[in-house]
């Protein structure tokens, strides 16, 4: 409940938890002070709503040229600041308004953190919805949680577009620093002889969209300044429309001294008391609790929740048991994924204030005799060659093992000489040779694939007999793996093969990346493998 909102001249409010908490107006600025013990103090233009000025224990932090703001800066907007007196703490509230967006920032007194949340009702122009603090690469030049993977600074070429750079012979990207939405944690850049660190905590994506497996950017010291970023949505592997008429947030930038939060003590439930558009408190909202079952022992059971307005997820235990998070009112479909890999779907899932909707789900995967497989239906390249580095450089990088042809033989070969990926001009085709005892009669090769870049799907050939080309996969206008990027649409192939093509004996299979174009790059025609099956029944 708002308990009282008062406007506070330019002498600033003085709180009973530090004499400096509240705001003072300083020309077309506000000038915010926390009041906290580790002192906070930012700048927000009245103008635009850039962030200007961050300084945190008397270090400045901003970046000198550009400021901190939403997308790529509001340009001009309609600035408010208040102090607002809630139940238990008092608040800084800063809100910039536009015609299609609203933005708030505010501080917790005693809180050396910047709360933010960000209310759209239409996409904007520039074709993603981020928050991005540009901070003095000088002050705060590392990255966490992958290290130096997304430190472009002092790059000496690029390897492709603008974004991915060869730095110290690796390459680097600010695309690499990307986290699956469900793994989430803090993300941080941090440095001095203080080690400040901050860090954004991102605690409830549920306006988002992609997913539990999105990724998305998250820093980059690019040389001048060092930027910690929130991506709310973009382009990058699009596979949902973007949400809109709904509230991003709360998010959090958090401020501290050698140590990294955690988003599982992050608690914005205090924005009920602060009038923030589009903001549900949970008492406001219900939950989705069953059983999943089918899902093999080792692999994820992941329980998705979506429908135009939000999006939810959780792993169910090891028993199958499972509770949704705390979801706004309304009808979801439903979706269980073993690993990232879709087994079964429901729709129609309602919810309702304060109620708990009771909804089981099962695997529907067929079961068939399998004569052999290449690695596992999880949605992930997991385990083939190239899998454990992808997601930090890019194909071409020389710590990558060799991209070639290849011939894997069942029996014989590893899993991890497989390929991930399979790039028309670069590696293709993949063969694969095999014994059988006997003549199985008909047959179905299944090839699972988790993202296609340039239409590229697979053409398969059995011995003699040649399979059916495929129609084009539906395009996702970005690039992928050599963004560190997989999880697309997860198209399955199954190519029914005649009886009397596979033999006894020995018998191979080459699969060749078909498209309508070619190339000798990594930027050519490519598909993502999940994995290869050969199956009867």
């Amino acid at each position: 409940m708002l308990l009282s909102v008062l406007l506070l001249s330019t002498l600033g409010f003085a709180s009973s938890v530090s004499a400096a908490f509240g705001f003072t107006k300083s020309g077309n600025n506000y000038i915010i002070d926390a009041g906290s013990s580790e002192p906070l103090v930012f700048t927000v233009s009245g103008t635009s709503c850039d962030i200007t000025s961050i300084k945190y224990r008397s270090v400045e932090l901003q970046g000198q040229s550009k400021g901190s703001h939403i997308s790529s800066g509001l340009g001009s907007a309609t600035v408010s600041v208040a102090t607002v007196g809630g139940s238990s703490n008092q608040y800084v509230k800063v809100t910039c308004a536009t015609s299609t967006l609203t933005h708030y920032m505010v501080v917790k007194s005693g809180d050396s953190t910047i709360y933010m949340a960000t209310h759209i009702t239409e996409e904007p122009s520039i074709g993603e919805l981020r928050f991005i603090a540009r901070l003095q690469s000088s002050k705060l030049p590392n990255e966490h949680p992958y290290g130096t993977a997304s430190t472009t600074a002092g790059s000496s070429s690029s390897v492709e577009g603008s974004d991915v750079f060869v730095v110290n012979g690796q390459t680097r990207s600010k695309f690499y620093s990307s986290t699956r939405f469900i793994d989430k944690d803090a993300q941080c850049v941090y440095g001095g002889s203080d080690q400040i660190h901050v860090c954004m905590l991102t605690p409830q994506p549920e306006s988002s969209s992609g997913g539990p497996f999105f990724r998305d950017i998250e820093s980059n010291n690019g040389g001048d300044d060092t930027n910690l970023y929130w991506y709310m949505n973009s382009g990058h592997v699009k596979t949902e429309a973007w949400r809109s008429n709904v509230l991003h947030g709360p998010y959090m930038m958090v401020f501290s001294r050698s140590s990294v939060p955690s988003v599982k003590n992050a608690d914005a439930s205090f924005f009920s008391e602060l009038d923030v558009k589009g903001f549900v408190p949970t008492s406001s909202r219900g939950y989705v609790s069953g059983t999943a079952s089918g899902v093999p022992q080792g692999l994820q059971a992941v329980v998705h929740w979506s429908n135009s307005a939000a999006q939810y997820w959780t792993i169910a235990s090891s028993d199958g048991s499972f509770k949704s998070p705390p979801m706004k009112t309304g009808s979801y479909t439903m979706v269980l994924y073993q690993g990232e890999y879709t087994v079964a779907t429901a729709t129609g899932v309602s919810v309702s204030a304060g109620g708990t909707t009771s909804k089981n789900i099962a695997s529907t995967l067929a079961s068939h005799k399998s004569l052999w497989k290449i690695g596992e239906y999880d949605g992930q390249p997991t385990g083939f060659l190239n899998a454990d580095k992808f997601l930090r450089m890019h194909p071409s990088d020389s710590r990558m093992s060799a991209w070639n042809p290849m011939t894997y033989t069942v029996g014989s070969s590893s899993v991890g000489q497989f390929p991930m990926a399979l790039f028309k001009g670069v590696n293709n085709p993949v063969t694969i040779q095999f014994n059988l005892a006997s003549a199985p009669g008909a047959a179905t090769l299944r090839i699972a694939t988790t993202l296609s870049f340039s239409g590229s799907r697979p053409q398969a050939k059995v011995n003699s007999w040649s399979g059916p080309s495929p129609a084009a996969p539906t395009k996702i206008d970005s690039r992928g793996v050599t963004r560190g990027a997989y999880h697309g649409y997860g198209e399955v192939y199954d190519v029914n093969i005649p009886s009397g093509t596979l033999v006894a004996g020995s018998n191979t299979i080459t699969i060749s990346s078909l498209s309508g174009s070619s190339g000798t790059t990594f930027l050519n025609p490519n598909f993502i493998f999940d994995c290869v099956e050969l199956f009867t029944g």
